[in-house]
C-alpha cells in the first residue's frame, strides 16, 4: 500500500517522541548524490529527508544525507557501516537493535523495515515502509500495541492512516485515541473502536475481539451503541483491499 504522506506530515506534527529538526530538509542534489552510492531510497524516506533532514526516536539519530564531502560519516545513510549486503540500516535504537531496509524485497516504490536483534543477530518484520516504521513506533509509544486489531495493525505497518479521494478517513495512531474519547465509544460500544470516519459526521467502526475483525461498519457518530450490526451499514469486509482500489 503506497503510504500517505499527508497523514505522515500529521503524525510527525503530533508525535513529540519523533523529534525532527524544523532548519529544512535535503536538497534535491543532494539526495540524488546519496542514491548514487546506495541505491532509489524508499520513497516515504526520501520524502522525510527533503521535508525534515534530521530526526531522531528515543534520543537516537536516524540516519541523514550529509553534505557533499561527509557521506561516510557515521550518521549518513552512505556511510559504509550501514550498507550489509542485502540490508540498508538507517536506525539503530538504544538497544542496540538495528533497522534496516531490506533492498531484496522492494514493493514498488518503498522498502520493508526489518529489525535485527543486537541480542542474539535474530532478524524479525517491522513494517511496509519507512511511513509504517514511523506509525508502529508512534504506536507503541502511546501504549497503542500493535493497533486496536490486527486489520488495523497491518495498515499503520504501510501507513499512519489514510483518507480516501471520496472522504473516507481511516485515523493513525496520532488520532485514534482523540476519537474514541471524544466519541464515548469505550462507554456506549465497548468491543468496538472507532478507526475512521467519512468526513461528514459517520463513523467507521470494528470489533476489537470476537472473530470478526475485519468489517467495517458505517454509523452516525451520534448513533453508536452495541447494535452497530444492526443500526449501521456494512461497508467492507476486507478493509485493506478497499482501500488499496479507493476511488479516483
Amino acid at each position: 500500500m503506497t503510504p500517505d504522506l499527508d497523514r505522515l506530515h500529521e503524525l510527525l506534527d503530533a508525535s513529540p517522541g519523533l523529534a525532527r529538526r524544523p532548519a529544512g530538509g535535503v536538497a534535491e542534489p543532494d539526495l540524488r548524490r546519496a542514491e548514487e552510492r546506495v541505491g532509489p531510497l524508499p520513497a516515504s524516506y526520501r520524502w522525510w529527508l527533503a521535508e525534515y533532514g534530521v530526526g531522531w526516536i528515543g534520543g537516537e539519530q536516524l540516519a541523514t544525507v550529509a553534505a557533499p564531502g561527509f557521506d561516510d560519516e557515521h550518521d549518513a545513510i552512505t556511510a559504509p557501516w550501514r550498507h550489509d549486503g542485502q540490508r540498508l540500516c538507517f536506525f539503530t535504537d538504544a538497544d542496540g537493535d538495528a533497522y534496516s531496509y531490506a533492498l531484496d524485497r522492494r514493493c514498488g516504490d518503498e522498502l520493508p523495515v526489518v529489525r535485527r536483534s543486537a541480542l542474539d543477530g535474530v532478524e524479525d518484520d517491522v513494517a511496509d515502509s519507512f511511513a509504517g516504521f514511523l506509525a508502529v513506533t508512534d504506536a507503541l509509544a502511546r501504549g497503542l500495541g500493535d493497533g486496536p486489531n490486527p486489520t488495523v495493525a497491518r495498515l499503520w505497518r504501510a501507513t499512519p492512516g489514510l483518507l480516501r479521494d471520496d472522504g473516507m478517513l481511516i485515523y493513525g495512531p496520532h488520532v485514534i485515541q482523540e476519537r474514541n474519547e471524544t466519541f464515548e465509544v469505550a462507554d456506549y460500544a465497548p468491543e468496538w473502536v472507532l478507526v475512521g470516519d467519512d468526513s461528514g459526521g459517520n463513523g467507521l467502526l470494528m470489533r476489537q475481539h470476537g472473530r470478526d475483525r475485519s468489517s467495517v461498519w458505517l454509523l452516525d457518530l451520534g448513533a453508536i451503541s452495541e447494535n452497530i450490526e444492526d443500526d449501521g451499514e456494512l461497508v467492507t469486509d476486507d478493509l485493506i483491499g478497499w482501500l488499496e482500489h479507493r476511488p479516483s
